[in-house]
């Protein structure tokens, strides 16, 4: 397992944090941390709470308050760290901390506080080899200050998730098509490099297959998300990840993949029960087509729709009474720009019943953000690449996120990554 080069310094050490939090706690002030335009730097500020709960400090979400603010007790350290990470925050005494609480509990608002109690494990599930591209993850995650692992398929194989609350998956492909990069790519260094990587891991873990090795994490993974972990995908991930699943036990690799031709029959064979989001879709059998099924939209969607006019918008959830999709929306803005990725949208005639639209494009049916429970975890799916680079291509420079502090579709993944962390309290009756 790699550990992220980059580790945090606290400016203070544990006493003295601690004198301070109980010097401050006897004032009884609060820290409010603003998430609506006030805001300077949205995605720093999710960084703050994490760093927070790090020092066991509890964080209140406030729900559809304010954009979805942060609040805590007061103790100078932590005002000290908003200020050197350029956050935007709030001094306040009990009395305002208080009123906002309660202005919260009327039933007749939509808001609602949870409680964040405990930084949850982050691990993102990436390759060891340098591919030409970047993941909008592990980019928020580093500017935002949120320290996480590096897993990839010798970890996970090992049997590490039961570790982390929270795994990341991106540019990946689960059914070991390499991405269907071979048409476009196939005598590139890089995708040579891969493929040799992947194959030698592959043998070395047991499997004669880069497919089947892929299919046994992909069930790893399954299995973390039923014990009650949190999944998090984007771009490629999500369906490849559901054909993975459905496919078991059907060889949907042309030779070029994996030394033999797939099954003629393969689509009959597919089990969409095995699906976390999916159902009905059609595969693309196709080497030189770039999707591995219809699930993706990315080479539907009418040429009109460009990126002057891409945008989906997010539902507004009940807070008190849907606090999970409440969580996961929570932002300064409800229409989101648009981006593209491997897979851009997921259509959504091919989404089973049991999945949650949490954004969408309804004038071109398109679903770009959902959410699903498996077992005792549930599963979180975006479509893009990157919220901030409407076309990503192989090779480009990933982006500076100094330039998008306030991003609206980054905001997305952050409210993710909080999630495990969150516990509903409950209201008296």
């Amino acid at each position: 397992m790699i550990r992220m080069s980059r580790h945090f310094k606290y400016s203070r050490n544990f006493i003295f944090f601690l004198f301070f939090f109980c010097l401050n706690t006897l004032q009884a002030a609060y820290i409010l941390i603003p998430m609506d335009e006030a805001q300077k730097n949205h995605l720093k500020a999710y960084g703050i709470a994490y760093w927070t709960l790090k020092h066991n400090v509890e964080v209140d979400w406030l729900l559809n308050y304010r954009g979805g603010s942060f609040m805590f007790q007061y103790a100078k350290p932590m005002e000290d760290e908003c200020a050197i990470r350029g956050v935007s925050f709030e001094v306040i005494a009990d009395a305002q901390a208080a009123a906002i609480l309660q202005d919260i509990a009327d039933p007749q608002v939509n808001m609602e506080n949870m409680k964040l109690h405990k930084a949850p494990r982050i691990a993102v599930y990436s390759p060891k080899n340098k591919l030409p591209w970047d993941d909008a993850v592990t980019l928020v995650l580093t500017y935002a200050e949120i320290p996480y692992d590096v897993v990839y398929d010798e970890e996970i194989m090992s049997g590490v998730l039961p570790m982390y609350d929270w795994l990341h998956l991106h540019h990946e492909d689960f059914t070991g098509q390499y991405g269907k990069f071979w048409a476009a790519y196939k005598s590139y260094a890089w995708f040579q490099e891969d493929m040799r990587i992947s194959e030698e891991t592959a043998h070395k873990l047991g499997f004669s297959k880069v497919s089947l090795l892929k299919l046994a994490v992909t069930k790893k993974i399954r299995d973390f998300v039923a014990g009650g972990g949190y999944m998090f995908a984007m771009c490629s991930a999500p369906d490849s990840y559901d054909i993975a699943l459905a496919a078991e036990g059907v060889d949907i690799c042309d030779v070029m993949f994996d030394g033999d031709p797939p099954d003629p029959n393969a689509q009959t064979k597919i089990d969409y029960s095995k699906c976390f989001a999916f159902e009905n879709f059609t595969l693309s059998m196709n080497p030189y087509e770039y999707r591995k099924s219809n699930i993706d939209v990315t080479d539907t969607r009418p040429r009109a729709l460009n990126q002057t006019n891409d945008f989906f918008t997010l539902f507004d959830f009940s807070a008190k009474w849907d606090p999970v999709p409440s969580m996961l929306c929570q932002d300064h803005e409800k229409v989101i720009k648009g981006f593209m990725g491997q897979t851009t949208a997921f259509n959504e005639k091919y989404l089973k019943s049991t999945t949650l639209v949490m954004g969408e494009n309804k004038a071109y049916n398109e679903a770009r953000y959902i959410h699903g429970d498996y077992g005792n975890g549930t599963w979180t799916f975006y479509g893009g690449h990157d919220p901030e680079d409407y076309q990503h291509f192989v090779g480009d420079p990933p982006t500076d996120l100094s330039l998008h502090p306030n991003s609206p579709g980054y905001r997305l993944i952050l409210n993710n990554v909080l999630f495990p962390a969150a516990k509903k309290e409950k209201r008296k009756t």
